[in-house]
């Protein structure tokens, strides 16, 4: 029932997981979390998916979470009269922002202060970067520019300013519009896309919250501006994505590998999630294999300690949705069981002030000296769950709890398997014989291994875990 794998798999719904079949198969091959992308499809298509999903979850026994993601500022040209154009190094071109039609020579723009953003000297990225203009001239609604590097340009795609400082606000009127959807179909994580500070966070945590939502907020960084905002940004968060195409366009490729293994580092040790995103296995949409390239980008996202490596097109519109998942979970299997195990430094140097997190980390502390089959956290908010999650111990977490929501949110966090447990009983050492015996049922453990089991007192209250034990199975009494 529970896979050795640490590592959580995200994957991108659309067109090539519709059908609930294959979404079934998806989801026993390895998916954890299904992302609902609010950049494309309709309120009622993405409250389908989410029903869809949970209904298969249910009907396999599975926690799987739902990730609302927010189209957010995606700068983006307008269209043109055919659909597309070539373009070769040395045209002139100019965006026009009052142009609803683009020909040859020029397009429109849906962002109209993009020419307060920009002067000349500027170099714009077109396409992810497939395509850069230099900025000639700028007029009132009209940027004049010059190709330097050419290539197809089609309808409707994004627009970037290298190293940044758009002025773009992080939310959109969709985007709020968006957040109430993500509430209404019960979504258990909030993508917020582009936010630059920590007062973008904080303002779409504050609407979800205005709209009844307990979701955990996801704060993607890829904006040059969110890097030097990125320990407030991460204080303001629950966790962060590690979106590499947006944030290559504007810091360039060759600096995001180092990034990535800073933001994964930084949101370990301020006890947040991260995701680690983009073309993880792009080729894959038309293949039935992944490039050694890819195996060894996804390998590297585990081994820099991500929770969760992201499937985008490669689930949402390949041709080999089931097999891309199947590949990505061969891959951090893999590369999780050769992570070699912290030394007793990695717990020096660090002061707690609350009892459930002190217990947390004795629990890895005592798992990585003594043989210990399984931790075994009972938790109602999930709490002491995601700290044990922060450091690799190499021992499995069980979360036991009777909370649905907590459940699904734990999907996403390394190394963490949530079990449903409804408390029978509220005295702590009945408790303790009813967990046992859970993690017999479910085949995690045997008579005669060593677990740790957290708890708390009174029974049943978040936040509460205040007691540790060890025990051997079948010998608890």
């Amino acid at each position: 029932m529970f896979s050795p794998r640490a590592t959580k798999i995200v994957a991108t719904l659309g067109p090539a997981s519709a059908d609930p079949a294959v979404l079934e198969r998806m989801i026993v091959a390895g998916v954890n979390v299904v992302r609902l992308n609010f950049s494309h499809g309709s309120a009622e298509q993405h409250a389908q998916a989410a029903r869809q999903v949970r209904e298969i979850a249910a009907r396999l026994g599975r926690d799987i979470g739902v990730l609302a993601d927010l189209q957010g500022p995606k700068i983006r040209i307008g269209r043109f009269e055919h659909g597309r154009i070539e373009l070769a190094a040395g045209d002139p071109f100019v965006f026009d922002t009052s142009l609803a039609v683009g020909d040859q020579g020029r397009v429109g723009l849906d962002y109209a202060e993009l020419v307060h953003d920009v002067k000349p000297g500027d170099t714009l990225l077109l396409d992810d970067g497939r395509i850069t203009m230099r900025v000639v001239r700028v007029g009132a609604r009209t940027i004049e520019a010059t190709v330097l590097a050419g290539g197809v340009l089609s309808d409707r795609k994004g627009i970037n300013r290298q190293g940044g400082g758009l002025s773009a606000p992080a939310l959109t009127a969709k985007d709020l519009e968006d957040i109430r959807h993500a509430v209404a179909l019960e979504a258990d994580f909030l993508a917020v896309s582009f936010p630059r500070n920590a007062s973008d966070m904080y303002m779409a945590r504050e609407l979800m919250r205005a709209a009844g939502g307990r979701m955990l907020v996801i704060a993607k960084i890829e904006r040059y501006e969110a890097i030097g905002n990125l320990d407030e940004i991460l204080k303001a968060s629950d966790g962060i994505m590690v979106a590499r195409g947006d944030l290559a366009v504007e810091v360039g490729d060759a600096a995001v590998p180092a990034l990535q293994k800073r933001m994964i580092r930084m949101a370990r040790e301020l006890n947040r999630l991260t995701i680690t995103a983009t073309q993880m296995m792009e080729s894959m949409i038309g293949s039935p294999v992944p490039t050694r390239a890819e195996v060894s980008d996804v390998a590297n996202a585990v081994l820099d300690g991500t929770d969760a490596v992201m499937l985008s097109g490669e689930t949402a519109a390949g041709r080999y949705p089931v097999e891309t998942v199947e590949a990505m979970a061969r891959v951090c299997l893999e590369a999780d069981q050769s992570q070699s195990v912290p030394m007793a430094s990695e717990f020096l140097n660090r002061t707690f002030t609350r009892i459930d997190q002190s217990l947390a980390m004795s629990a890895l502390f005592i798992a990585h000296h003594m043989k210990i089959k399984a931790i075994v956290a009972l938790t109602q908010s999930g709490s002491t769950a995601l700290w044990m999650s922060r450091i690799d111990s190499g021992v499995p977490i069980y979360a036991l709890t009777p909370e649905e929501g907590t459940r699904r949110r734990m999907s996403l966090y390394r190394e963490v398997h949530p079990i449903l447990f409804a408390y029978r009983s509220l005295d702590r050492e009945a408790l303790l014989l009813e967990a046992e015996q859970k993690l017999v049922d479910a085949g995690v453990v045997a008579r005669g291994d060593l677990v740790i089991i957290t708890t708390g007192e009174p029974i049943g209250m978040a936040g509460g875990t205040n007691t540790m034990k060890i025990l051997r199975v079948g010998e608890h009494g």
